[in-house]
């Protein structure tokens, strides 16, 4: 029987690379360059995260928590996103 805590664990550590993976596309190609500085970085830490835990034996909860941090540092924000209704007045974000 599978442990439990370990696939919760597991689940976890899934779900947050799917978090840092899973962020809007840009609106139109002037977006493109920050959207993709924004996944860079997110791919790099999600990647380490992974990493970490199939390599170095880390603890995939830890290693979870540890994602979810480096992703609240780089928010998919800076940049239109797709089906985002279009500013008025010409205001930049």
């Amino acid at each position: 029987m599978p442990d439990r805590t370990a696939t919760t664990e597991l689940r976890g550590l899934l779900t947050a690379v799917l978090e840092a993976l899973a962020i809007p596309h840009p609106a139109t190609i002037g977006d493109r360059e920050a959207h993709g500085r924004i996944m860079t970085e997110r791919v790099m830490h999600a990647r380490i995260a992974l990493e970490c835990v199939l390599e170095k034996g880390d603890d995939p909860g830890w290693s979870a928590d540890y994602l979810r941090t480096r992703l609240a540092e780089h928010p998919p924000t800076g940049y239109r996103h797709a089906g985002e209704p279009a500013h008025r007045g010409g205001e930049a974000r």
